[in-house]
């Protein structure tokens, strides 16, 4: 049997010039592309490289359920595993795309890890992209780490003491996912007088993108689910280098 090589690449946060040059070059040939979609058919991930794409090339949306049910999630990555697998089955290279890096918080590690578990005979080959954190910091001028700086990147969740736990040792935190809990940080950050260390940023990089530098003013909002907040302790210059006039600042990529 001729089967063909899965590919999970990640596309960068939503600029279209920070799609890898190696991951130009596959987009250009590969036969099938998969994707994340949304219930509607939407996808960021195809938004960032579809001028990229070969014409006429196999598309696959794939559907990543919202849900904490184990039962409904393993039946639906088998699926989602099968149809990926009957395209490498007839000798189809497979593209997954994804926003940001592969390997980071992304649908690609459960993807390539069931798959390597059912089907140990594919040939897998990870593309890193910019990550949301990197295309963040660079847009807003924020070092991340320097010398022996410490760097957390932490998944938002409603366990605030994590939350505390997470400012408290760290120089710099990056909370991913934000939004849904964005009331509950504001209130963290202004407790240990760190909000004006605090800027929040939706889908980076993107015609979409929105940074908000006044982020106290957030509080009670609902933002895009594509949203992070980078808080950095020895954040000195860049308010009044970049200017605060409200929540919404500066719109676009």
């Amino acid at each position: 049997m001729n089967i063909g090589k899965l590919y999970a690449m990640g596309v960068g946060p939503g600029d279209k010039e920070l799609v890898t040059l190696k991951a130009y070059r596959i987009l250009s040939k590969t036969d099938v592309i998969a994707y994340p979609r949304k219930l509607n058919g939407d996808s960021y991930a195809l938004s960032i490289v579809e001028e990229y794409l070969q014409e006429g090339v196999e598309r696959v949306g794939l559907h990543f359920p919202m849900t904490r049910d184990k039962e409904l999630l393993k039946a639906k990555w088998e699926a989602i595993v099968q149809e990926v697998w009957e395209k490498l089955s007839s000798g189809k290279n497979v593209a997954f795309v994804t926003e940001g890096d592969p390997y980071l918080y992304s649908t690609a590690i459960h993807l390539t890890g069931l798959m390597k578990e059912r089907h140990p005979e594919v040939e897998i080959e990870i593309i890193p992209g910019i990550s949301s954190i990197n295309g963040a910091a660079s847009k807003l001028d924020i070092p991340l780490a320097d010398g022996d700086q410490q760097l957390g990147i932490i998944p938002a969740t409603y366990d605030m003491d994590a939350m505390r736990k997470a400012l408290e040792e760290h120089d710099t935190v990056v909370f991913l996912k934000v939004a849904k809990v964005l009331t509950e940080v504001i209130g963290i950050l202004k407790e240990m007088d760190l909000v004006d260390k605090a800027t929040v940023v939706t889908k980076v990089g993107s015609p979409e993108e929105v940074i908000y530098e006044d982020v106290a003013s957030l509080e009670g909002q609902e933002l895009e689910y594509l949203t992070l907040m980078i808080v950095k302790k020895a954040l000195k210059e860049h308010k009044s280098r970049q200017g605060t006039t409200g929540a919404g600042s500066r719109q676009g990529a």
